[in-house]
């Protein structure tokens, strides 16, 4: 059976790594290599466009982490789970709520979801 969590907080300290060689590491232990990510406002697909994704959030958002929002849940091949980023030790600035495809204990497809933005 897929441990939800595992995966689940995978996917986050990959979010945060800020080392390539580390993260490239992270992204093969968690996803697929033909992962496609969606959500409003970016897309990619493999490790390479999913550590590009990466990469741009960190330079936006310097300082900020992610982190996981409740516990994740799901069932079959499906997972679903919520996130928090934001400077360390304050509320979070923005919130969203993933949704993967599973494939041999790893993401092969996640459609993110914004819950919490701020103003523009």
């Amino acid at each position: 059976m897929t441990d939800l969590n595992t995966i689940a907080k995978n996917y986050i300290i990959a979010w945060n790594e800020s080392d390539a060689e580390r993260r490239a590491e992270l992204l093969k232990a968690t996803f697929t290599e033909d992962v496609s990510y969606r959500d409003p406002l970016m897309q990619g697909d493999g490790h390479e466009g999913v550590a590009a994704l990466i990469d741009g959030v960190q330079q936006r958002f310097a300082g900020f982490r992610f982190s996981l929002k409740g516990t994740p849940d799901g069932f079959a091949d499906k997972i679903r789970f919520s996130w928090n980023l934001g400077p360390e030790g304050t509320p979070s600035i923005i919130e969203g709520t993933d949704i993967g495809i599973i494939e041999n204990g790893r993401l092969k497809s996640v459609t993110g979801f914004l819950d919490k933005v701020p103003a523009q």
